[in-house]
């Protein structure tokens, strides 16, 4: 079913401007596809997909696909990724993201970069655009609907008998659609690559850089929808409807 929204270089009120982005970038999004479809796009059992979800929020459990045993396998992993090394899990709340020009080299991410990529399984996610003293968030999706994958990278960290397997999303420059939003976009892996991403064996940086661009903006979408979504106990559909923007 095609979404419902409109470009959003003609949605956006006057004023609102690079000055206006919201500071965290991803911060939300959705993955609230038919399991049959999702499935069939990751190719991961429909089974293990879960419930519909509208507003996943960082230091929540994500679906995250990885390459595991010779295939495809989808697992749950805390959003925010906690470095192995790290005293306790609280770092983990500051990384949800990491910059796709610079992940490979940070230490809170390079090893995992090199072993330990995923795909992070949404159909949507949200920028917030400050208006006043206010912020008026955005949902972006593709048109038509379809489920897409973020990159992401993940972590196993471990103390004192705890074990957390955690994950970061990466970002990059926006496109055309995002740009009137935010300064950065989550990468989004384009389906022909989705191997390519996985594939435990691959750790030459230079092979993997060229799959971290900026989605094209061509089939993109995105509309104003309520303020309901800033709050993560709200989850249903109604957090991802068009709505009027507010002035």
């Amino acid at each position: 079913m095609d979404a419902p929204g409109v470009a959003v270089s003609v949605a956006l009120p006057a004023g609102a401007g690079r000055r206006g982005y919201h500071r965290r970038v991803c911060g939300r999004f959705s993955f609230a596809s038919p399991p049959e479809v999702a499935a069939q796009v990751f190719g991961v059992a429909a089974s293990s997909l879960g419930a519909p979800r509208y507003n996943i929020a960082p230091t929540q459990e994500v679906a995250i696909v990885r390459w595991h045993e010779g295939g495809r396998r989808l697992g749950w992993a805390h959003w925010g990724l906690i470095p192995a090394w790290a005293r306790d899990r609280s770092l983990g709340a500051r990384l949800i993201n990491a910059r796709a020009e610079t992940a490979a080299d940070k230490p809170a991410f390079r090893g995992a970069f090199k072993a330990r990529r995923c795909l992070v399984p949404a159909d949507g996610f949200y920028e917030w655009v400050h208006q006043g003293r206010g912020k008026q968030p955005y949902f972006i999706a593709f048109r038509d609907g379809r489920p897409f994958a973020f990159a992401g990278l993940w972590e196993r960290w471990g103390e004192g008998g705890e074990t957390v397997e955690s994950c970061t999303i990466l970002t990059t420059t926006p496109n055309e659609v995002v740009a009137p939003l935010h300064d950065r976009m989550p990468v989004i892996v384009p389906a022909e690559h989705y191997q390519r991403w996985l594939d435990p064996e691959l750790r030459d940086v230079r092979l993997l850089q060229p799959l971290l661009r900026p989605h094209p903006a061509h089939g993109m979408v995105a509309w104003p929808v309520s303020p309901r979504v800033n709050n993560p106990r709200f989850d249903d559909p109604a957090c991802r409807a068009p709505v009027t923007p507010s002035r």
